[in-house]
């Protein structure tokens, strides 16, 4: 069950003091299945042995998960759900944590027939921890701007998938700004100098064609040069549009798009000034 040999238990044994099996007539070994089914939860999670047997012993249950979070909210116990990311984040790191444990927790609780009050809190209480850890992103580093337009309606999903995918850029670097899309163009054109996007990204799936397109208009009157992508489907795949992809979820999507912000970013390094036409003084 754990794959290991029956050697390197004993010796877990004799090192951690768990598994700590009881003893059959004949001497034999014979350990409790909620023991080994919780450290070979554990292990597939940490995959370091002294961390997985130090959860495993101590909470009986595995390290936090998004459906230890899910159970969380369904009992509206807003400490238990503190305790299960503090855990979470002693053993992953805070990308990893948004991804396999928040996001899910909530997602098992998303019905799109109709709203259920563990759904609603679980996606409160993601927005609040998402924005607090916002607060805390360290400075930019990188001169590339990414402007996210959160196209999700009120409660859903995708709003907390936007807001992690402009956390994880910022963790990276990155300078973002996250506004909705049904701001006015016209309106929205006025906040995009002091960003300067190199990058726009359209998240959530609420916007149409007609005012896709008269967004895209607004922002390249201004940022000539931005690129326009796509997180989880926002925008309808026709076929003919020019819209790039990125991945589904916030980690995959902050990597395929730093790869190309790289790539352009090189390529412009690499353009000989001789490429570009003189000016002259007027």
């Amino acid at each position: 069950m754990l794959g290991v040999s029956p050697n390197t238990l004993r010796s877990w044994e004799r090192r951690y003091g768990f598994p700590r099996p009881r003893r059959s007539p004949g001497g034999h070994r014979q350990y409790a299945l909620a023991e080994i089914e919780s450290l070979r939860s554990t292990l597939a999670e940490t995959h370091n042995v002294s961390s997985a047997i130090a959860v495993a012993r101590q909470r009986g249950e595995g390290p936090s998960s998004g459906s230890r979070l899910a159970a969380a909210f369904a009992a509206f116990d807003e400490e238990k759900a503190n305790g299960l990311l503090e855990e979470s984040l002693a053993l992953r790191s805070i990308e990893r944590t948004i991804e396999e444990v928040l996001l899910e927790g909530v997602r098992a609780h998303a019905d799109a027939s109709t709203p259920t009050p563990e759904y609603e809190f679980g996606w409160r209480y993601a927005t609040g921890w998402l924005s607090a850890l916002k607060r805390l992103s360290p400075p930019a580093t990188r001169a590339a701007g990414v402007l996210v337009l959160d196209a999700s309606g009120p409660r859903e999903i995708d709003t907390l998938y936007a807001q992690a995918l402009e956390l994880v850029l910022r963790r990276a670097g990155v300078r973002t700004l996250c506004l909705s899309a049904v701001i006015n163009p016209t309106r929205l054109a006025r906040a995009l100098p002091a960003l300067d996007p190199s990058a726009v990204v359209v998240a959530g799936r609420g916007i149409s064609l007609d005012a896709f397109g008269r967004l895209v208009y607004s922002i390249r009157t201004v940022a000539q040069g931005a690129v326009i992508y796509d997180f989880r489907g926002a925008v309808p795949n026709t076929g003919a549009s020019t819209v790039r992809r990125l991945g589904r979820t916030p980690v995959a999507a902050r990597d395929a798009l730093l790869g190309r912000l790289d790539e352009a970013a090189t390529a412009r390094s690499r353009t000989p000034a001789h490429a570009f036409p003189a000016l002259r003084a007027r």
